[in-house]
């Protein structure tokens, strides 16, 4: 395989990007009925969303940011001017920034099935008066890009100019490239792969027996019950964690600290490894549904384009890609390798489409792609301004 073009780094470094500032959620309803790839029908739902930056006279434009397992609508800037932490992605969205909003107007949504507002299984079922609870349907990644399309159709944008996402958000990128093909110039896959490896599949096998097994979750409608499974999403979100982060990361943050500097011989707290997990497992439980939690990860787990496109390989699916493609992995990340970014590159090149590629050295993980790496963010910039001005087909 021949490698990619290189990217050459262009246009000034800015030294202090600034944020959009206070941002407010938009919501839009579609009352036409959503019918699931699982069968199921949605009669009407809504979708939460922001913008940043102002969209340009021919719409030609827009980007949409498309969010991982955990992420929602609110990608930058703050909710209030008392917000003491911005939008999920605020490092790489912004005036100045990699993906620029003095350039670009770009979008990010909760997507359908979320818990941040978008509708849900913690949504009120207007035919009972409850929550959906476990009563809402599976999702998958084509469902999501569907109602992507039909929110970018509210907003009256036919072609995005480029889509972005990383992880999860980078498999949605991939879907809209051949089931929308016309409808995005330029595709940002960041932290992805082509489909799940049978490993991830049982990590989140796993997480979600955690919950589902847990007491309190009294079958996906524990709403009714006034509880939340949260041993269950605890443990769910410090195994996931273990998996974004890379070994060298973790030992060089924490390697085998003790937290009162000596054995207690119990199995209480100890290890700073197991304070900073717990943590993170807690604050978790405080902010995330654990229905929406089983629903994203069944969405991670039965997305396969070239399955569900009735072809036999990557190459063939690929071919109904019209975008051009920067696709970026990261050298620690042993959930989402390089090797499965490769996946998607040679798929592209097999079809003669135009694609770069980076491996980023960087220590992080999964999360590196969350993390504000000056390599990765000038290579985000140099492609985002190479597209700009770009005119819509």
């Amino acid at each position: 395989m021949q490698p990619p073009p290189k990217i050459a780094i262009i246009g000034p470094i800015m030294s202090k990007p600034t944020t959009v500032g206070v941002v407010t959620p938009q919501t839009a309803r579609f009352e036409s009925p959503l019918t699931l790839k699982s069968g199921a029908t949605l009669p009407s739902y809504e979708l939460v969303y922001e913008t940043y930056g102002t969209l340009n006279a021919d719409k030609s434009n827009a980007v949409l940011i498309c969010h991982a397992l955990s992420g929602n609508h609110h990608v930058a800037g703050y909710h209030s001017e008392h917000e003491k932490r911005p939008g999920w992605w605020d490092n790489m969205i912004g005036p100045g920034k990699p993906i620029d909003t003095e350039r670009f107007f770009v979008i990010g949504l909760n997507n359908l099935g979320g818990c941040h507002g978008s509708t849900g299984p913690s949504s009120i079922n207007p035919h009972t008066g409850k929550p959906f609870g476990a009563s809402f349907p599976v999702v998958s990644v084509e469902d999501w890009v569907e109602t992507q399309a039909r929110l970018a159709d509210r907003l009256g944008i036919h072609q995005f100019a480029a889509i972005v996402g990383g992880s999860l958000g980078g498999m949605q990128v991939l879907q809209w490239s051949v089931n929308h093909p016309d409808r995005l110039r330029h595709a940002l896959v960041i932290a992805a792969a082509p489909k799940l490896t049978a490993q991830n599949i049982a990590f989140n096998d796993v997480a979600r027996q955690a919950i589902l097994t847990d007491p309190d979750f009294h079958g996906g409608d524990y709403y009714a019950h006034g509880v939340v499974p949260r041993r269950g999403l605890r443990i769910a979100r410090m195994l996931g964690h273990i998996t974004y982060l890379s070994d060298d990361a973790m030992g060089e943050k924490f390697g085998r600290m003790l937290r009162s500097g000596a054995y207690n011989f119990g199995y209480e707290v100890e290890f700073e490894i197991e304070s900073y997990l717990r943590y993170q497992g807690d604050k978790f439980a405080d902010s995330f549904d654990a229905n929406t939690y089983l629903l994203m990860t069944k969405a991670l787990d039965y997305f396969d384009p070239s399955h569900h496109h009735g072809h036999s390989t990557l190459s063939e699916t690929m071919r109904a890609a019209r975008a051009r493609f920067l696709v970026i992995s990261f050298s620690t990340d042993w959930r989402f390798s390089p090797a499965r970014s490769r996946e998607i590159v040679k798929s592209l090149l097999d079809n003669n489409l135009d694609v770069s590629y980076a491996e980023i050295t960087a220590a992080h993980g999964h999360d590196a792609f969350l993390m504000e790496d000056p390599h990765y963010h000038n290579l985000v910039r140099a492609y985002m301004e190479r597209i700009t001005g770009e005119k819509a087909a």
